[in-house]
């Protein structure tokens, strides 16, 4: 009866969860992103200072809850190193965010082919 009743309560409360990748090249801003996304979303969260966020080796997690759904974030490194592991992703996730920093002209075709 007990696991009846904890199996509705679940139901009940459960929210719908998404993924969502955030994707780009090193130092492009997804960290920054997924910091000012969770900042404004989230009222009790206080954000890292930005010129205190360094390089991504692996993954930042973010959680978010909007209207009754939880918005799941994976904030992957853009390294060359890491960028190979980025499909191994795709399967998992609903939605893909690919961040380019426009004031690094230099490396805007480096990101389109990588995006490509």
């Amino acid at each position: 009866m007990y696991s009846l009743l904890h199996g509705f309560y679940k139901y009940v409360i459960q929210k719908d969860e998404y993924c969502v990748l955030i994707l780009g090249l090193d130092n492009a801003g997804k960290t920054t992103y997924l910091e000012a996304t969770k900042t404004k979303y989230n009222k009790k969260y206080t954000a890292m200072n930005p010129s205190r966020i360094t390089t991504t080796v692996g993954l930042n997690i973010g959680k978010i809850d909007v209207d009754g759904v939880r918005l799941n974030f994976w904030d992957l490194g853009g390294q060359q190193e890491l960028q190979s592991l980025w499909d191994k992703y795709y399967a998992e996730c609903h939605a893909v965010i690919y961040i380019v920093d426009s004031s690094d002209r230099e490396r805007v075709s480096e990101s389109k082919e990588t995006f490509e």
